[in-house]
């Protein structure tokens, strides 16, 4: 809107009349634009605007309010939904339509779940599944305290922090007795940390490897073989078993398949006829010739 320039009462002698109507300004307030005087009525019309609400001209002397390329009374500038005056106060533009920030956030801002109270827009919020808290509302079942941007685990319709999950949910290790967060291994239906699960005897760790149980207490296949496995009669290995491995079994004695051979000739005696001679094992032939 052009400013007034000039609002004076003339009583000048000379012809001083209006640019536009060109009637007498003597005697008459006008206001002087680009120069050229205009009286108050010829002002209005040439370069007032029109309000976008009332669609009438806004006065001069009239407060102004101007907002997205639209004019308007300042008695105009008032909320689309309870009709509260927005000259001074904040407001927000919904589909052209001016809405004061209470009845904006009544129809189109979320409800905290929690404290049931509008989200008001520019306040830090957290949302999840469809859900909107304010960020103080926003806290940990067990420990009530703010999770704020941490990590957080739920559980059917509560919210935990990891600690406090972790305390209440998380299993235990069977021989540290602390909580396994993820991963893990699983021996006899209890869950250890993959470095507690190690053999009882030289402490490797076992998650990964084969290994084998004694009175339920896991151990790596050399040290079970070494503690608690039968030595072949011919290279005093121990004989496991393990990883398909074959072994043949005479009285109380037991030979790896590939170590069951004849005493005296070295050929394999598996799946063939063979005779004891007091600690050694023979073939027919070497039998036959003694």
């Amino acid at each position: 809107m052009l400013q007034p320039l000039g609002l004076q009462n003339l009583t000048m002698a000379d012809r001083f009349d209006c640019d536009n109507c060109k009637e007498s300004l003597y005697g008459r307030k006008y206001i002087q634009s680009d120069d050229s005087p205009y009286c108050i009525p010829c002002y209005d019309s040439l370069f007032s605007n029109t309000c976008d609400e009332c669609k009438e001209l806004i006065g001069h002397d009239a407060r102004e309010l101007f907002y997205e390329d639209r004019h308007y009374h300042e008695h105009c500038f008032r909320c689309f939904r309870c009709d509260r005056s927005l000259a001074d106060e904040p407001f927000t533009s919904q589909d052209d339509a001016l809405l004061c920030n209470e009845c904006y956030c009544n129809e189109f801002s979320s409800k905290c779940v929690a404290c049931d109270k509008i989200v008001m827009p520019g306040t830090r919020k957290l949302e999840y599944a469809g859900s909107t808290w304010h960020e103080g509302c926003f806290i940990c079942h067990s420990c009530e305290q703010p999770i704020g941007s941490k990590s957080f685990i739920p559980d059917k319709d509560e919210h935990y922090c990891v600690s406090c999950y972790e305390d209440k949910f998380a299993p235990r290790c069977t021989r540290c007795k602390k909580t396994l967060a993820k991963g893990g291994v699983t021996y006899r239906e209890e869950p250890w940390h993959k470095e507690c699960f190690v053999c009882t005897n030289c402490k490797t760790q076992l998650a990964g490897q084969h290994f084998t149980s004694r009175d339920d207490s896991p151990y790596c296949l050399k040290c079970f073989g070494s503690l608690y496995s039968k030595k072949c009669e011919a290279c005093s290995k121990p004989i496991t078993g393990f990883g398909g491995g074959k072994y043949i079994s005479f009285e109380d004695r037991q030979w790896h398949q590939p170590c069951f051979t004849c005493s005296q000739c070295s050929v394999s005696l598996v799946g063939a006829g063979f005779f004891p001679n007091g600690e050694k094992i023979l073939c027919r032939d070497c039998n036959s010739n003694l």
